[in-house]
């Protein structure tokens, strides 16, 4: 298989605020916009690097089975400087807080919020693991990652 593009989509009751969340907060640019769907990008260079969709959750195109609004789902977004976007996010902003700022051996200093849905953010900044956690990584992937963070 071939894939084209990949991007989660948020189920929500909410379409029009969660959109305006991640624009406000994050940079998300409006690509397509209806009451029913949104579609977001955001650019890194000049270049499309993330794409977020926002979907009503009762829309047509949702099987019926299925038509919630979005529960057990983690958008991680790794940054520069997380102890900027703290500042920025949780302390000026005054997003909601549910795990403080840390280091964790496995490389990684990150905090958590959510959105108006309840979709936790977990903002990181990737860190140097512990020697434990290091053997744990493909080590040719792990620096074509760090390196990409650069």
């Amino acid at each position: 298989m071939k894939i084209s593009s990949f991007y989660p989509v948020i189920l929500t009751n909410q379409v029009a605020s969660s959109a305006k969340f991640y624009q406000d907060y994050f940079g998300f640019e409006i690509v397509f916009e209806a009451d029913w769907y949104v579609s977001l990008q955001l650019s890194r260079d000049n270049e499309t690097a993330f794409e977020l969709a926002i979907l009503e959750s009762g829309h047509p195109t949702v099987p019926v089975t299925f038509r919630n609004a979005v529960n057990g789902l983690i958008l991680n977004f790794e940054v520069d400087d997380v102890d900027a976007e703290y500042k920025r996010l949780i302390e000026y902003e005054q997003l909601p807080l549910h795990l403080d700022i840390r280091d964790e051996e496995f490389g990684q200093r990150h905090f958590i919020t959510s959105d108006p849905n309840g979709v936790l953010i977990d903002v990181i900044k990737i860190i140097p693991p512990s020697d434990e956690y290091s053997e744990q990584y493909n080590e040719k992937l792990w620096l074509d990652k760090e390196d990409s963070n650069r």
